[in-house]
């Protein structure tokens, strides 16, 4: 398709009176890798349960022309969306191999899933981890698992709620290079973040959420030398610094 993959257009969400997203737009090319930026409590997790239909939402939210806006969760999943949310919601008391089998559970049986030895190829620990069960696993070794039973799937657009959330910084880099593999590869990608830096040094495009609203927008490279971003998410960043993925490239 030459078009958007995903488009969201004024969407706005409320908690009772209070309104966590107010008008939100951004689109998401195919092959993209798109993050959303902002402080706790910016609304970034309410605007991805909203584009996945956990929430309610006013607004329009379109997948590869579709209007979503009124189907459900199992709908969307069914149309090539994924989310994996902030906690990852893993069955700790099921072995890896097995949270893996679920992740195909909309083919039931019909080609099209994913294949685990494809996932064990790409992460290699999880194949060590194969008969452990998820509760047992590190940090690093549970959000793996969260993306490969995603990526069973076979998601069109990838959609990743604080993937570096309470990991360490080596085992964020080396989520951050996966992520940006699987965009190489061809799978676009919606990444919520809080760690601006590691998210702009692999993204293509950028929005900065505060108080619910976009208030920025643009480029990766563009907004690591926005003065605005660097002050607020980054402090000082290194000019030299090298992106653990391609180079971003614009929208």
């Amino acid at each position: 398709m030459t078009g958007p993959m995903l488009e969201a257009e004024s969407v706005s969400v409320a908690y009772g009176k209070v309104e966590a997203v107010r008008g939100v737009s951004l689109t998401v090319a195919p092959g993209r890798l798109v993050t959303v930026l902002g402080a706790n409590g910016a609304g970034k997790t309410t605007l991805l349960n909203a584009l996945m239909g956990v929430l309610p939402a006013r607004g329009v939210i379109r997948f590869e022309g579709s209007d979503l806006t009124r189907l459900p969760v199992e709908a969307r999943v069914a149309q090539g969306l994924s989310l994996i949310p902030e906690r990852r919601e893993l069955f700790s008391t099921m072995t890896v191999e097995d949270n893996l089998r679920l992740g195909a559970f909309r083919f039931r049986g019909k080609p099209g899933g994913g294949d685990i030895d494809e996932m064990f190829r790409l992460f290699p620990r999880l194949a060590e981890r194969r008969r452990q069960h998820a509760g047992t696993l590190s940090g690093g070794e549970r959000q793996m698992l969260a993306m490969a039973r995603a990526l069973m799937g076979r998601p069109r657009l990838l959609m990743l709620d604080e993937p570096s959330l309470g990991l360490a910084p080596l085992i964020v880099a080396d989520v951050m290079r996966t992520v940006s593999r699987l965009r190489d590869e061809g799978v676009a990608i919606l990444l919520v973040e809080q760690n601006a830096r590691a998210a702009l040094q692999i993204a293509d495009y950028g929005y900065v959420l505060d108080g619910g609203t976009v208030v920025l927008e643009g480029d990766s490279r563009t907004l690591q030398g926005d003065a605005r971003v660097v002050e607020t998410y980054l402090g000082v960043l290194a000019a030299d610094t090298d992106p653990p993925g391609r180079a971003a490239s614009g929208r």
